[in-house]
């Protein structure tokens, strides 16, 4: 009888030390869900292998609509998020009311001005026409895009999704003609230039760092609120995981997958957690 005893008490001290064993080595793999849109990316393979090697697992989840990865990362059907610009993020919350904030910056892609007529600004004729984008934030901010070309001056209180009316100053009276962004390389012929988003660019054909005859410079502050970021929800902020991911995306060798896989036409954006955040902020308001 004692045997059996001794027996079964080495039985349950064998399988707690398993179980016990299983738990700790499960314990030193963290699962993370990143929730995006194109995981075709070639920085996504490099970000993972980095992350496997810190003991961090990263899954990424598909999502073809640019409002279903928030509303999963609200929902907690995901840990992160990696797909959009501050500004958007910011409009985000301002109209859902979910608290998701940036804790990293990723990539920005320059939007640019392009034309088959000149090679360059200063070329630009008194009533000559450009075609800008007509959807809220592009076109406020193929404005923007003009005024740091010196081709025009907007108002002070300028915002993030205004229009052509808060033009200050124009002095060659250009023709802004806001139109459809899927319609702006099509406009080439018959404009002397068009502010092109940078995706809509390379589709069409054109080369987003070649072509331009002025575009957006990743280092200037205006531009900070279309720099891409990763989310995560406000009550993560500060989640060491999620700070190490946000920290392996930027590395030199994802700034050098993002030059290849967009043929130059994306880089990568360091900006540090004040400018995230006071750009964020700012937004927010």
């Amino acid at each position: 009888m004692k045997k059996i005893w001794l027996l079964a008490l080495l039985l349950i001290t064998a399988l707690a030390l398993a179980a016990c064993g299983n738990a700790t080595a499960d314990s030193k793999t963290v699962k993370v869900k990143i929730g995006v849109n194109g995981a075709d990316g070639a920085q996504w393979p490099i970000l993972k292998e980095m992350a496997k090697k810190e003991g961090i697992d990263v899954e990424l989840v598909e999502f073809a609509d640019y409002t279903l990865p928030n509303n999963a990362l609200a929902q907690k059907d995901i840990d992160l998020n990696a797909f959009q610009t501050i500004a958007f993020l910011a409009q985000y919350g301002n109209e859902s009311g979910n608290d998701l904030v940036p804790i990293g910056s990723t990539q920005f892609a320059p939007m640019g001005l392009y034309s088959e007529k000149i090679g360059d600004v200063s070329e630009l004729k008194k009533g000559d026409k450009i075609a800008i984008p007509d959807d809220a934030v592009s076109q406020a901010r193929a404005l923007r895009l003009l005024e740091s070309a010196g081709l025009l001056t907007l108002s002070d209180d300028f915002g993030l999704f205004d229009d052509p009316t808060k033009i200050t100053e124009n002095k060659l009276n250009l023709d802004i003609i806001p139109m459809t962004p899927q319609q702006t390389p099509r406009a080439l012929p018959d404009v002397a230039a068009s502010v092109i988003n940078n995706g809509i660019a390379g589709q069409a054909g054109l080369s987003p760092s070649d072509d331009p005859i002025f575009k957006e410079d990743e280092f200037d502050a205006s531009v900070r609120p279309y720099v891409n970021c990763i989310a995560a929800r406000g009550e993560d902020a500060d989640n060491e995981t999620y700070k190490r991911i946000a920290e392996l995306y930027q590395t030199d060798e994802i700034a050098q997958a993002i030059k290849e896989d967009t043929s130059n036409g994306s880089v990568l954006v360091k900006l540090t957690k004040e400018e995230l955040d006071g750009t964020f902020n700012e937004l927010k308001e």
